[in-house]
C-alpha cells in the first residue's frame, strides 16, 4: 500500500513538471511564432526594401553638359567622345606588367604609372582604375587588338567638353574643370567621379542651366559589392543650350587680326542693341588643355607669362584712354556754353604755373576750334576748354558714356576703370586735386581709366544717343528644339541727357579724324563707298617724357623698349552717315593709335559690315532670363 502511495505520488510531481515544460515551450513556440509573424507579415515591407538596398546599387549618372552656341547656331561649345583606359586590380594580377604592356602601345609618364598604382592599392580589387582619357582612335584600337594580352584592361566611353574655335573664344568662353572641396554645394552631381564645372567665363557665369540634371542606374550587386547586372538605366537630362551674341567668323577673324601684336584686346557691338559681336583679347590659351589636365609646368608658364595670356584685357584690362576720351571733354565743354567756334591757339605747349604742358605736335596746331581740336587730337585746345569746364563737369559727363563704374557684360571679374573727380581723389589719395590735373585728365592721361568693352560702350552712346548697354547673352533653349522661338526683344535704352546738336558736332568731328586728308587716322579710312567709318586716334603715354628726352629727340617709340612704348587705341563707328557698328581697338606698348590701332579697327569694321550679322536671321530662342552661377 505504501508502495502505491509513493508511485502515485512520483506521478503526480512528474505530470506537474511536464506540465510546466510544455507550458515554456509552448510559450516559447507561441512567442517565437509572434516574433516570425512581426518579421514577416508586419515588418514585411520594410525588411524587402533593406533588402533590395543591400542588392541594388542607384547611381547618379552626369547628364551631357549643354552647348554653347554663337547667334547663328554655331557651336561654340559642346561635348565629345571621351576614350579613356581602365584596368581592374583583381583581373590583371601583375598591375606593373600590364602597365609595362599598355606603354608600348601608348604613352604613359612617370606620373601616370604612379598614380595608377596608387589607386589600385587603395580600392578594392574589382573598382576600375583610370589609366588614360582622351585616347585617339588609332590608341583605341591598339588596345583593343591587344586585347588577349592585356587582363583587366578595358576601354569605356565617356564625354568631354570640346571648343572647336580653342584660343580664338577662350576668354569669352572660359573652361570646365574637376570641383574643388571650396566649390561643393551639396549637390551630390558635384561628388560624382570626373564631373566638370564651369571655372571661367560663360562657362562659370551660367553653370546652372549647363549643368542639366543627373540620371540614375539600377546596379544589383553581391554581398562584397561587386556589379553582377544593371538593372534599370535612365538617362540625365542635358543641360540647356545657350546661344550668344557673338558672330563666331566674326570672333575668329578678330582673334586672327590681333595676332600680329604681342598683347591686344578688341571689342565689336551693334549699336542698336548692344550685341557684343566680337570680344577678343591676345595672348589667350588653348580650354581644351584644362579637360585633358594641365601639368605644373604648363600652369606656371600660364601664370607666370608676364603678357598674362589668363586675363580678359577687353573686360578687366585697365587703360589710360588717352585722346579718345577727348569727345566727352568736348561735350561737357559744349553743356558748360563754350561754343563749337571757340577757338585757341596751340604754339606746342601751354604753362601753367611753373608747369609746362605739351601737344603731341611740337611745333603746336596754331588756331583751331572744336571740330579741328578734335581732328588734329591738338592737346592744348583741351587743355584750355578743360580749365573752364572743371574735373567734376568731365566726369559727370564721362559716366553718362560708360565710363567710371562696370558695364555690365555676362563676365565675371569686369573692371570698372577710374573717373576721377575732387572728392575722389580726397578719399582714395587723401590729397586735394591740382589743376594741373585736369589739364592732364582732359587728354584721357593721368588718373583716368577705362577698359576696352567700355571705350566701346562709349563710342556706341556717341552714335545712337542713347545709353546703350551691352549683351553677349541671347537666351537659351532646349537642346534638339527646333526653329520654334523667335529674336530676344531689342531693348528700349533710354536716351542721354545730352542735346543732338552736340552730339552731331563731335560725330562730325570724328568723321573728319577717318575722313578728311588732314585727319590723324585719315590713312586708316574705309574707302568702299558706304562703309565709311567715324573714328578717333588715342595714344597713351606709360611714362613720363623728361626734358632731356624732348631736347634729345628720344621721344619716339620705335626709339624705346617694348615696355616702355604707349599704348595705342583707336574708337570708331560706321557707317559714318547711319551707324550700326562700333568698334574699340587697345594694343599694348603698339605706338601710335593712327598707326597701329586704327587699321585694325578698319579691318574689323570692313570685316563685321560685309559679313552683316545684324542683317542675316540669328538663331531662335525660348527664353531670356536665365540663372546664374557667381564667381
Amino acid at each position: 500500500m505504501l508502495q502505491k502511495n509513493e508511485d502515485n505520488e512520483r506521478h503526480r510531481a512528474f505530470s506537474r513538471r511536464g506540465l510546466l515544460l510544455g507550458g515554456a515551450q509552448s510559450l516559447l513556440l507561441a512567442g517565437l511564432a509572434g516574433r516570425m509573424y512581426y518579421l514577416q507579415v508586419v515588418e514585411a515591407d520594410r525588411y524587402k526594401t533593406l533588402a533590395e538596398d543591400n542588392r541594388i546599387n542607384l547611381r547618379l549618372l552626369p547628364p551631357p553638359r549643354g552647348r554653347i552656341l554663337d547667334r547663328f547656331g554655331y557651336p561654340l561649345a559642346s561635348n565629345r567622345q571621351n576614350f579613356r583606359v581602365v584596368l581592374v586590380r583583381e583581373q590583371a594580377g601583375d598591375v606593373e606588367r600590364v602597365l609595362d604592356a599598355l606603354s608600348r602601345l601608348m604613352v604613359l609618364g612617370e606620373h601616370d604609372y604612379k598614380r595608377v598604382l596608387r589607386e589600385a592599392s587603395r580600392k578594392r580589387g574589382f573598382v576600375p582604375v583610370t589609366v588614360r582619357e582622351n585616347l585617339t582612335w588609332d590608341e583605341v584600337s591598339r588596345v583593343e587588338v591587344n586585347g588577349p594580352d592585356l587582363p583587366g584592361v578595358s576601354i569605356e566611353m565617356g564625354q568631354i567638353r570640346d571648343y572647336p574655335y580653342a584660343a580664338g573664344m577662350s576668354h569669352v568662353l572660359g573652361y570646365v574643370a574637376p570641383v574643388a572641396e571650396r566649390d561643393l554645394t551639396g549637390d551630390p552631381l558635384l561628388e560624382l567621379p570626373g564631373f566638370r564645372i564651369g571655372k571661367n567665363g560663360i562657362e562659370q557665369k551660367y553653370d546652372l542651366p549647363l549643368r542639366g540634371a543627373a540620371g540614375n542606374s539600377q546596379i544589383e550587386v553581391n554581398a562584397y559589392g561587386r556589379v553582377i547586372r544593371e538593372l534599370n538605366r535612365e538617362e540625365g537630362k542635358p543641360g540647356d543650350e545657350l546661344v550668344l551674341t557673338l558672330d563666331g567668323g566674326l570672333q575668329t577673324f578678330t582673334h586672327q587680326r590681333l595676332l600680329g601684336e604681342k598683347s591686344a584686346s578688341a571689342v565689336v557691338m551693334d549699336i542698336e542693341n548692344g550685341d557684343v559681336l566680337a570680344l577678343a583679347s591676345t595672348p589667350s590659351y588653348d580650354p581644351n588643355a584644362f579637360n585633358i589636365g594641365l601639368t605644373v609646368k604648363q600652369w606656371n608658364n600660364l601664370i607666370n607669362d608676364p603678357l598674362k595670356p589668363l586675363n580678359n584685357k577687353a573686360t578687366t584690362g585697365l587703360y589710360a584712354p588717352g585722346s579718345t576720351f577727348k569727345m566727352v571733354v568736348a561735350l561737357a565743354a559744349l553743356k558748360a556754353g563754350i561754343s563749337p567756334d571757340h577757338r585757341a591757339f596751340c604754339p606746342g605747349h601751354m604753362t601753367l604755373g611753373r608747369a609746362r604742358f605739351h601737344c603731341w605736335k611740337r611745333p603746336g596746331h596754331g588756331w583751331v576750334d572744336m571740330i579741328r581740336g578734335i581732328q588734329h587730337s591738338c592737346d592744348v585746345f583741351f587743355y584750355e576748354i578743360s580749365r573752364k569746364v572743371g574735373i567734376d563737369n568731365i566726369a559727370a559727363m564721362a559716366r553718362q558714356f560708360g565710363l567710371g563704374e562696370p558695364v555690365g557684360i555676362d563676365l565675371n571679374g569686369e573692371k570698372g576703370g577710374v573717373i576721377p573727380t575732387r572728392d575722389w581723389k580726397l578719399a582714395n589719395i587723401g590729397e586735394p586735386w591740382q589743376g594741373g590735373e585736369t589739364l592732364i585728365a582732359s587728354i584721357g592721361q593721368g588718373f583716368v581709366l577705362t577698359t576696352p568693352l567700355q571705350l566701346a560702350v562709349m563710342t556706341a552712346r556717341l552714335a545712337s544717343g542713347k545709353a546703350v548697354t551691352p549683351r553677349l547673352t541671347r537666351g537659351v533653349r532646349a537642346e534638339g528644339e527646333g526653329p520654334e522661338g523667335g529674336e530676344p526683344p531689342v531693348p528700349d535704352f533710354a536716351t542721354l541727357d545730352v542735346p543732338e546738336a552736340h552730339l552731331n558736332i563731335v560725330r562730325e568731328a570724328m568723321d573728319a579724324v577717318s575722313n578728311h586728308p588732314r585727319g590723324t587716322a585719315y590713312r586708316a579710312r574705309i574707302q568702299e563707298e558706304g562703309w565709311e567709318l567715324a573714328g578717333k586716334t588715342g595714344t597713351s603715354q606709360v611714362r613720363r617724357i623728361t626734358m632731356a628726352e624732348r631736347a634729345a629727340g628720344v621721344t619716339k617709340n620705335e626709339h624705346l623698349p617694348w615696355r616702355r612704348r604707349d599704348h595705342a587705341l583707336f574708337v570708331s563707328f560706321a557707317p559714318v552717315h547711319k551707324p550700326r557698328y562700333c568698334c574699340a581697338v587697345v594694343v599694348e606698348h603698339g605706338g601710335g593709335g593712327s598707326k597701329v590701332a586704327a587699321p585694325i579697327a578698319r579691318d574689323l569694321l570692313i570685316e563685321t559690315q560685309r559679313r552683316d550679322p545684324a542683317g542675316r536671321p540669328s538663331m531662335p530662342i525660348l527664353a531670356v532670363g536665365l540663372p546664374t552661377q557667381q564667381g
